[in-house]
């Protein structure tokens, strides 16, 4: 009788050891982990498809049907939270949210006054060799030089100032890339992070505003616009593409302005 006490508290205590353990292992999961709610103001109808980005670790993720997410955080990242036609708001994640697990966040619409637009139309003649050239077709031309991995875009003219902007440029491609960078290496260090993450790049490839890039960059809309440029982008390029193919032009060209500024010292 005596044997079969001391085993059967053995087994009491391993259980409840083993439940403790359990427990610490959901309360670690826990703390690196957020979750919410996305909820309109006004309807108080949860919000689908908001994009949440976690400027700090630089991963991202979006709402489902329910307004729910989940995201790796962990106590003061700040969540940077986009949804179009939305006013895009910044959260701070604490201990508390962290502890007691999902949180409502309130999203509000904003108040758009669309401006006139003039519609031109063209003057179909029925014969498409007319017509066709009413149409108007950008062609950036983008020259390339061999043994250089890059070309380098000259915009949608032939002109000798643009080829001589290009060769400007190759010759003398380390100061060109180093007034431009040297100020923004510590930012422009999450570039990295941001093409492995698959919810930014999509994120990104759906844009046109340049927010997330700002945010998660620490730059203004006006520097990545000279940034593109001084890497010889045409201004056409920078008005149309979206901004997927604005990081990866940036982090094209942050590469060889790493490599060339190594390579120097």
């Amino acid at each position: 009788m005596k044997h079969f006490l001391t085993l059967f508290f053995i087994i009491i205590s391993s259980f409840y050891a083993f439940a403790q353990e359990e427990d610490k292992t959901e309360t670690v999961v826990a703390k690196n982990t957020v979750e919410g709610v996305i909820i309109d103001s006004q309807t108080r109808n949860p919000i689908e498809s908001v994009n949440i980005v976690n400027l700090n670790q630089v991963i991202g993720t979006s709402t489902n049907s329910k307004g729910e997410f989940k995201l790796k955080a962990k106590a003061n990242d700040t969540l940077h939270l986009t949804y179009v036609g939305y006013k895009s708001i910044k959260v701070r994640v604490t201990n508390d949210w962290l502890k007691f697990g999902s949180s409502d966040i309130i999203l509000t619409e904003l108040a758009l006054a669309l401006e006139e637009v003039v519609v031109n139309e063209l003057q179909l003649t029925g014969y498409l060799e007319l017509d066709i050239k009413q149409v108007q077709v950008n062609t950036n031309y983008r020259y390339s030089i061999s043994g250089l991995s890059t070309g380098y875009e000259a915009g949608n003219n032939k002109s000798p100032s643009k080829i001589s902007k290009v060769l400007g440029s190759i010759f003398n491609p380390l100061d060109f890339l180093y007034n431009t960078f040297s100020r923004k290496g510590t930012e422009l260090k999450k570039l990295k992070q941001m093409k492995k993450d698959d919810e930014i790049r999509n994120l990104l490839a759906s844009r046109f505003d340049r927010e997330t890039l700002m945010v998660l960059l620490q730059l203004t809309k006006v520097d990545l616009d000279e940034i593109v440029s001084q890497c010889n982008y045409s201004k056409d390029f920078i008005n149309r593409a979206n901004d997927l193919q604005m990081l990866d032009a940036i982090s094209q060209c942050y590469e060889e302005y790493k490599v060339l500024s190594r390579d120097r010292k």
